[in-house]
């Protein structure tokens, strides 16, 4: 990966949107060639996907919370088990596996206290495996559009 690679990479976390022909003109290569690497990019894996941002409170889910998990057990099976479970969830819009206590992070949306509390009561303290579940409620988000350091 190159210099312009790296500042195709940047110029897309900014502007997912941009057009080819305006990443081209930006970065200064024909728009064969920056179709070329954006291709190249994708076919690396150095950009997984496309996607929009959607602003949690504009679709009603204006509560959110992080639960950290801790597991019974942490063998193979339980873990296959819990993770797959988690992915049923769509409450649960990150998930991180972590080294130590606890084993996981979650972060969970949901409209309010009660949409929460419902989901925590028949959703997350029923997932195989779980010993403790921890929550902290999220006041506010600080960088919400942060973007991977490219260098």
């Amino acid at each position: 990966m190159d210099a312009l690679d790296r500042e195709i990479l940047s110029l897309l976390q900014d502007d997912g949107r941009m057009s080819a022909t305006e990443l081209a003109g930006r970065i200064g290569l024909s728009l064969s060639a920056c179709h070329r690497r954006l291709k190249d990019l994708e076919n690396s894996g150095a950009i997984e996907r496309y996607r929009a941002i959607v602003s949690p409170e504009a679709v009603g889910l204006g509560f959110e919370a992080i639960v950290f998990v801790t597991l019974e057990r942490t063998g193979v099976e339980t873990v296959a088990d819990f993770e797959a479970a988690v992915t049923e969830i769509p409450a649960i819009t990150d998930a991180q596996r972590l080294f130590g206590q606890p084993d996981y992070l979650f972060r969970v949306l949901t409209a309010d206290l009660a949409a929460y509390q419902q989901l925590f009561d028949t959703q997350l303290s029923g997932l195989p495996g779980v010993q403790r579940l921890t929550s902290t409620l999220v006041m506010k988000r600080i960088g919400d559009d942060r973007t991977v350091p490219i260098a």
